[in-house]
């Protein structure tokens, strides 16, 4: 943890100057740590002169910013106009069925977070999916059953 808050505290003094600091602070925390701990809003609101309700609200408000550490993949389903026309309501629940979890949740292993995403610019082969860092598309139910069960063995 004292590792992480020093992370945090460079990330603050190289961004605290900057007009607008907020989103592109939040932005670095989460890049660097994969979440944004909320023992770091007063971190945060002291250095940008900012309440620590402000930013609270605006981490939670922006579903992108997680607030615990993800799974060891984290895999977002895109609920975007697209891919809702080509059936991503079944796929997302059947993805939330074989995962036993609901958005925002990670399997009691610890392999998989799912995540809602609005819009992963893969409209032309929705519905789409993101794995990590790799984009799918025209994803079925099967396809999907086949990639997390290839990332769960990759890290067990």
């Amino acid at each position: 943890m004292h590792d992480q808050m020093a992370r945090i505290q460079s990330h603050i003094e190289s961004h605290q100057h900057m007009a607008g600091a907020l989103m592109p602070l939040l932005h670095a925390i989460q890049d660097d740590l994969s979440y944004i701990p909320e023992e770091c809003y007063g971190l945060i609101a002291k250095a940008l002169n900012l309440s620590v309700a402000e930013v609270h609200g605006v981490v939670t408000f922006y579903h992108h910013f997680r607030t615990r550490p993800p799974g060891r993949h984290v895999l977002q389903v895109c609920r975007a106009e697209s891919c809702q026309a080509m059936g991503c309501g079944a796929l997302e629940s059947h993805v939330k069925s074989s995962l036993g979890i609901d958005y925002h949740e990670t399997t009691s292993d610890g392999s998989i977070t799912l995540e809602p995403v609005y819009c992963l610019g893969n409209c032309a082969c929705s519905p789409a999916i993101m794995l990590d860092d790799e984009i799918y598309g025209r994803v079925s139910p099967q396809q999907v059953e086949s990639l997390l069960a290839s990332a769960r063995r990759d890290n067990p």
